[in-house]
């Protein structure tokens, strides 16, 4: 896929990004549809851009296959004017859109996968930026309520959420890494079928990072969270799984040529070889029967998905 990344990325690689330049490109090389929301506030504005690649047997025609939701975190493409270029925090939206590009491709070309995708980011050559420990962050123009609201859809079955996840001292390699499944609360363990999937697509043993109970709550609370990387988690019953990508050491969001394209592009086509197990039928982000038993023995934990008990 790397082709697609190249392209993407001299796409959102300019002041003048938008979600109408990657529309554009999508639906001249394939077959999709796509859907752009224009949002702003005091720090700035974004195009939140949705993309779907209808399914064989898909929702979008009355089908019953799974559906799967493939979402590009992120605060901004860049940093301008106090930063020229392409910044880190933009690999997870650089990730998703080649994916959405490739499977348009495919659809054209009469490779349709058995459900529905789902691609959903935001584009923003001109975000803010923020203090973090131990590197800067990159802050959003939208907060995040908004971003879940738009890039989070009901009819996703399962979610990959991409980001980048370099500002932090946990993750030690180059290239990604899995989170466990987190669904309505709880952290479960590791999908043993998307650990599979990894290992196929990158030829090595697959890469899990750690979560905290912290990393599931909803931003705007107070606590620290490793990056927004679990934060469609909070706004769906879906489960969720993270798709880090990684550096050996701690890299701001903010840093520009910093962007490792042969890594995205393993993450981007790790999304689109879990897009065709899952919709297929033949990938499982948890286990149904331990999910419902664990809840019965322990009692829901959705509460982890609020944003908490109101202090004096």
């Amino acid at each position: 896929m790397l082709k697609q990344i190249i392209d993407i990325f001299e796409l959102l690689d300019s002041p003048s990004a938008s979600g109408a330049v990657v529309r554009d490109y999508i639906m001249e090389t394939g077959e999709a549809e796509c859907e752009i929301n224009r949002a702003a506030s005091d720090k700035g504005e974004t195009d939140f851009i949705r993309i779907t690649i209808p399914g064989m047997d898909g929702c979008a025609i009355g089908g019953d296959a799974p559906t799967l939701g493939i979402i590009g975190r992120l605060g901004g493409l860049g940093a301008r004017p106090e930063r020229i270029g392409f910044v880190s925090d933009g690999d997870g939206a650089l990730a998703v859109l080649a994916a959405a590009a490739k499977l348009a491709k495919m659809a054209a070309q009469g490779d349709r996968l058995a459900g529905d995708v789902i691609i959903s980011t935001h584009i923003c050559p001109d975000a803010p930026t923020r203090p973090h420990t131990p590197v800067p962050f990159m802050d959003s123009p939208i907060p995040m309520d908004i971003k879940n609201k738009w890039e989070v859809s009901p009819e996703m079955d399962a979610i990959l959420s991409v980001d980048t996840t370099k500002g932090n001292k946990i993750l030690n390699h180059r290239g990604f890494a899995l989170s466990p499944t987190v669904k309505e609360g709880y952290i479960l363990k590791t999908s043993d079928d998307l650990l599979d999937l990894m290992a196929q697509v990158t030829g090595k043993l697959p890469q899990v990072f750690a979560l905290a109970q912290q990393d599931i709550t909803p931003y705007g609370n107070g606590l620290y969270h490793l990056n927004s990387i679990m934060q469609p988690c909070t706004a769906t019953a879906a489960p969720v799984v993270g798709v880090a990508i990684t550096t050996e050491v701690p890299v701001a969001g903010c840093a520009t040529g910093a962007t490792h394209l042969t890594d995205v592009e393993a993450a981007a086509r790790f999304t689109l070889e879990v897009a065709k197990s899952f919709t297929g039928g033949i990938c499982a982000f948890y286990d149904q029967a331990e999910f419902a038993e664990i809840t019965k023995l322990y009692g829901p934990m959705d509460h982890f998905q609020a944003g908490g008990k109101v202090t004096a």
